[in-house]
C-alpha cells in the first residue's frame, strides 16, 4: 500500500487535500502537529512526502531535510503561497525536493503531481528488487564457477563435454586390449 504523508499547520489545507486525493487507493496520512509527522516517520515507510513551506515549529525545508534523512527513498514536494526563487533554490538543493507547488492550486496539479512522484517511487522501488536478485544470481553464478573450477583442477577434463553436429553428447569408450 503507498503511503502519503501530508504536513501543514492549517487544517482546512490538510482537508483540502484529503479530498483531492480521496479516490485514490493511497494511504494518506496528515498532520498539523510537526512533532506527530516526525514520529510517523519512524513508524511508517512513504512514498511521498509533501509539506507546507511555512509553518510555525519548523519550515517545510528544515523538515523535508530530516525526512530525507529517515526517508532517502521518500519523494519530497513543498506546498507554498511564497514561490520565490530563492526559497525553491533552497528546496531543491537543501532537501532534493522533487516538486515545488503553489498555493492555490487546482486539484488536478496536485493529483497529476503526486501521481508522478508515486509512479517514479515505484519505478525506484522496482529497479532496487531487480538489482537485488540480480546480485543474488550473480553470487550464485560465481559459486557455481568456483566450484567448476575446482572439479577441473582435482579432475582435469571433467568439466568438457564432446558433442557431435547435432549436440548430442559423445562418450568416449576407451578400447581394452584382452591378453588371454
Amino acid at each position: 500500500m503507498i503511503k502519503i504523508q501530508l504536513v501543514d499547520d492549517e487544517p482546512y489545507i490538510l482537508n483540502a487535500l484529503q479530498r483531492a486525493l480521496h479516490r485514490y487507493a493511497w494511504e494518506v496520512h496528515a498532520f498539523k502537529n510537526i512533532n506527530a509527522a516526525i514520529n510517523a516517520l519512524s513508524e511508517h515507510e512513504y512514498a511521498v512526502i509533501l509539506s507546507d513551506y511555512q509553518m510555525p515549529d519548523l519550515d517545510g525545508i528544515t523538515y523535508l531535510q530530516l525526512a530525507k534523512q529517515k526517508q532517502p527513498q521518500a519523494l519530497r514536494m513543498v506546498l507554498s503561497a511564497y514561490g520565490d526563487r530563492h526559497s525553491m533554490m533552497q528546496a531543491i538543493n537543501k532537501a532534493e525536493v522533487y516538486r515545488f507547488l503553489s498555493k492555490p492550486w487546482e486539484d488536478y496539479e496536485i493529483e497529476a503531481a503526486l501521481r508522478s512522484a508515486v509512479d517514479l517511487y515505484e519505478l525506484r522501488m522496482e529497479n532496487q528488487r531487480l538489482l537485488a536478485h540480480i546480485r543474488t544470481q550473480q553470487t550464485a553464478l560465481t559459486r557455481q564457477q568456483q566450484e567448476l573450477q575446482r572439479l577441473e583442477a582435482a579432475y582435469p577434463g571433467i568439466t568438457q563435454v564432446k558433442r557431435d553436429a547435432e549436440g548430442a553428447v559423445l562418450i568416449e569408450v576407451e578400447e581394452q586390449t584382452y591378453h588371454g
